[in-house]
């Protein structure tokens, strides 16, 4: 029974010290784990945001490529019938877009949503202005015709996109 008090004597100190050391080193170990993964977390906001600054501008630009009075002046031409200004405006639509898909990694998924909207509400204007039309109605008919629709519904898929981009880039800042 000597023998064991003595030597508890001995391993109760050393087990005590043992413990306080180990919750030190843990302790220092944990908060420099966090703070190497702030750093990256930080290294990662650097290289991420002007990316993501680039395709929400990228998504802004085809936005107002698709708004119908630029979309009309950029792909019409007098020389064409409304049928061929038709199929060109939904081209140029869908190129535009299909160029851009990409920037869905980037941007929010309401964003996209609400592009994806806006795209199909122009193509959806866009032939709503050709059924409109009568027969054998030339392509400065056509984009006269859409130019209207685009006004009067007043592009609110567009400006209800762009809003929400304008908003969304603002919590950045």
């Amino acid at each position: 029974m000597n023998e064991f008090l003595e030597i508890l004597k001995y391993l109760l100190p050393s087990m005590v010290m043992f413990a306080v050391v180990y919750y030190f080193i843990k302790m220092f170990l944990d908060n420099q784990v966090k703070k190497q993964e702030l750093q990256i977390r930080e290294a990662m906001k650097k290289t991420v945001l002007p990316i993501r600054l680039q395709a929400y501008e990228r998504m802004v630009m085809f936005l107002e490529r698709i708004s119908p009075a630029g979309l009309v002046i950029r792909v019409g031409s007098p020389h064409l019938s409304a049928d061929q200004l038709k199929g060109k405006v939904i081209s140029s639509i869908r190129e535009e877009f299909e160029h851009n898909l990409s920037q869905q990694l980037y941007i929010s998924s309401h964003a996209w949503e609400l592009i994806k909207n806006a795209k199909e509400e122009i193509i959806k204007l866009v032939h709503t202005a050709s059924g409109s039309l009568q027969e054998g109605a030339q392509g400065p008919d056509l984009g006269k015709a859409i130019i209207e629709q685009g006004v009067a519904q007043n592009n609110q898929a567009i400006s209800l996109a762009l809003n929400f981009i304008k908003k969304e880039i603002q919590e950045f800042y």
